[in-house]
């Protein structure tokens, strides 16, 4: 991970980190990162390893049910470790959700931390160097997303939430930005078995789905020969594992944007779907050109990237807390479909422009 901050951040930006971080080691077992707790600062890595585990509270019958049948001696879960380079505690630049996992050192490790506050200051007064961290953390957050899919592709967490994705990216945009794709965006009609993106393929457009419902999916014998050759026999197209689904609001095709590695899944129409296709080129050329663009782009993707990663990891805890209609609420709690009310006008307003490009496309067509 080391190379992605410095293949994305200029000298003077690498230059200010360290004027600004103070280095420090940590121990074995020093938590960095507590679950549903705000980090006071961000954190790089600069040598040792940190895991990121997910708690499965005791006092959780079907907790201990779990732990037992997998034979894991402690309730808290391992789901990733993370190397030199790494960069954890952004959650407070990129969302306003707690942190999903804790996060703590595996052995004597060297960290560099950048208080929170001196952090958002040079955000507001170098939009440049907040373009290049979004997209740096951009990239780091699309590597974590594919050790989650590599790790957990065979289990089906495709239950969607319509619009969310939308949401996240109109919330961080300027009316201008969004006049700007609209602009550029052209509607396409997309008719169902039709596939837009082929895992391993060139992307030509950022997609944001209008209406219906697309298929991800994983196509893992597509490199073996002997699969391949069964399947021109048989007349068959090579069968691709189903990971998930998204529908109207969501948004795909971002990977070209953040980095210039190829999509990790194929995207296919499941049924007839509308969607605004914003070209690649000239929304590659906006990102060159206008840097205040650039960092909100950058900023939104990666907190969609975040909301991406973070419902992953929320899937591997057998302790989640989520409301019940009709039980009383315990104000002890953070529960897991608990809107916070720090977004709320933001998720309207975004909520709001999402019904105005709707609307536009309706006339405009």
């Amino acid at each position: 991970m080391t190379e992605v901050l410095l293949k994305e951040l200029s000298k003077n930006d690498i230059d200010w980190i360290i004027s600004t971080g103070n280095r420090q080691e940590i121990a074995p077992g020093t938590i960095l990162i507590q679950e549903k707790k705000a980090p006071n600062a961000l954190h790089i890595l600069l040598d040792g390893t940190l895991k990121v585990t997910v708690s499965q509270p005791e006092q959780n019958p079907l907790a201990r049910a779990f732990a037992a049948i997998e034979d894991i001696e402690t309730l808290d879960r391992e789901i990733a470790r993370l190397s030199r380079g790494e960069v954890v505690g952004e959650i407070p630049f990129i969302s306003n959700l707690l942190s999903t996992t804790n996060i703590s050192a595996v052995e004597k490790s060297l960290v560099m931390s950048i208080p929170q506050q001196q952090l958002a200051a040079k955000f507001q007064q170098d939009v440049g160097f907040a373009a290049r961290f979004y997209r740096a953390i951009a990239i780091i957050f699309s590597d974590r997303l594919q050790g989650a899919i590599n790790q957990l592709g065979r289990k089906n967490f495709g239950k969607s939430q319509p619009v969310r994705d939308v949401l996240c990216v109109l919330g961080e945009l300027h009316d201008s930005d969004i006049d700007w794709l609209m602009a550029a965006g052209i509607p396409q009609t997309v008719t169902a078995n039709t596939v837009l993106i082929h895992q391993g393929g060139t992307v030509d457009a950022l997609y944001i789905i209008l209406n219906g419902r697309m298929s991800l999916s994983i196509s893992e014998d597509e490199r073996n020969p002997l699969a391949r050759a069964f399947a021109a026999i048989e007349g068959n197209e090579i069968a691709g594992r189903e990971i998930g689904r998204i529908s109207k609001g969501e948004i795909f095709g971002e990977t070209p944007f953040i980095d210039s590695r190829l999509p990790l899944v194929n995207v296919k129409a499941i049924e007839d779907s509308l969607v605004l296709s914003i070209p690649r080129q000239q929304l590659a050329a906006k990102l060159q050109q206008d840097m205040g663009f650039a960092s909100r782009f950058y900023r939104a993707i990666a907190t969609l990237l975040s909301h991406r990663l973070q419902g992953m990891y929320i899937h591997l805890s057998y302790g989640r807390q989520v409301y019940s209609r009709g039980l009383p609420l315990n104000e002890n709690l953070e529960y897991e479909d608990e809107l916070n009310i720090n977004i709320l006008d933001r998720v309207a307003l975004a909520g709001k422009r999402f019904d105005w490009m709707m609307e536009h496309l309706r006339v405009s067509r």
